[in-house]
């Protein structure tokens, strides 16, 4: 296909004007800050988290495999138990009580044919989920994905300036606080992670998208429901602070995250698998727990891990359809 997107591949997108706008934040945690001010330049951008339906069309046109329906490579993997060598992706599971929260291993488990197909493992079906957000996609096969569609991942940049909806420096996509006169404005976890999820939204796991309210760019599930891939390498961020009150008439360009060497996770040394940045929280993120339903927020994850709660949606820059 050519590399130049047609009219076709905008269905179902919005054109988001650009513009300058202060990204990150000083009030959470310390991989967001300093806030800065950033510029973006046109693009298109999907209106929901690509679903189930979509991705089963591409895999349907392609033949696509996903990776977690390939067993990992040892080579990749120094070390790695040879009874893990199977295809198999990361599925949640509540605990029955109170667990230490610096070990993720007591919710996470490596679970065997679990994928995009099989969310909770080969006896599971996303029959009853075509509308919710596709899970279970590495980065690699969310680019796979973009450019059949003829499109691109968001930089971190153009992801938070969508998820903004046209303000700046709100905590929330919708403002500054969480659930706004105690309504549920996005799918992430209420009570205490990971055992008591109270579901005052409504949801246990994912939900179909378009379930909360769009954003005033009218875009939805940019908050909670699943995490979002970009392309952008991790990094810790770097730039000017805005000026006082936020405003400034300039910005500096979409700065594109960092490298790939650099994005390798120091405490793993003997794994290199580059890390990009994942941003939106999910309907894992909680009050006492991974507070990341934010714009600002953000996340590594190495570009070939899939989960239960990562999904994506694509863009289309303006400067492509010139």
């Amino acid at each position: 296909m050519s590399d130049a997107p047609t009219d076709t591949c905008l269905d179902g997108m919005h054109r988001l004007d650009g513009g300058t706008f202060t990204m990150g934040s000083d009030r959470f945690y310390p991989e967001e800050a300093p806030p800065r001010r950033i510029a973006v330049a046109p693009f298109w951008v999907d209106e929901t988290p690509v679903t189930n339906r979509q991705f089963a069309r591409f895999v349907d046109e392609t033949g696509y495999r996903t990776v977690a329906e390939i067993p990992p490579s040892p080579k990749d993997y120094p070390g790695m138990d040879p009874a893990q060598m199977h295809a198999a992706s990361l599925v949640f599971h509540k605990t029955r009580g109170p667990v230490d929260l610096d070990d993720s291993s007591a919710w996470w488990s490596f679970q065997p044919g679990a994928s995009w197909r099989h969310p909770l493992g080969p006896e599971s079906t996303i029959d009853d989920l075509l509308d919710h957000p596709v899970v279970h996609v590495s980065h690699i096969d969310a680019a796979a994905y973009a450019a059949w569609a003829g499109k691109r991942l968001p930089s971190e940049a153009e992801w938070e300036f969508a998820a903004q909806g046209g303000h700046d420096d709100r905590d929330y996509a919708w403002g500054d606080a969480l659930a706004p006169g105690g309504t549920m404005m996005a799918n992430y976890w209420q009570g205490l992670f990971p055992f008591a999820n109270t579901q005052l939204d409504g949801w246990e796991r994912t939900s179909p998208v378009r379930t909360y309210p769009a954003n005033d760019y009218g875009l939805f599930d940019m908050i909670g429901n699943v995490w979002e891939w970009t392309d952008d390498w991790w990094a810790l961020p770097a730039g000017k602070k805005p000026k006082k009150g936020g405003q400034s008439c300039c910005g500096l360009p979409d700065p594109r995250g960092g490298s790939l060497k650099g994005s390798f996770d120091p405490l793993i040394a003997q794994v290199r698998i580059g890390r990009k940045v994942i941003k939106g929280g999910s309907h894992l993120c909680a009050e006492n727990y991974c507070q990341r339903y934010r714009p600002a927020a953000r996340h590594p994850q190495t570009i070939e891990t899939s989960t239960g709660h990562i999904g994506f949606r694509c863009v289309v820059r303006e400067a492509d359809l010139t």
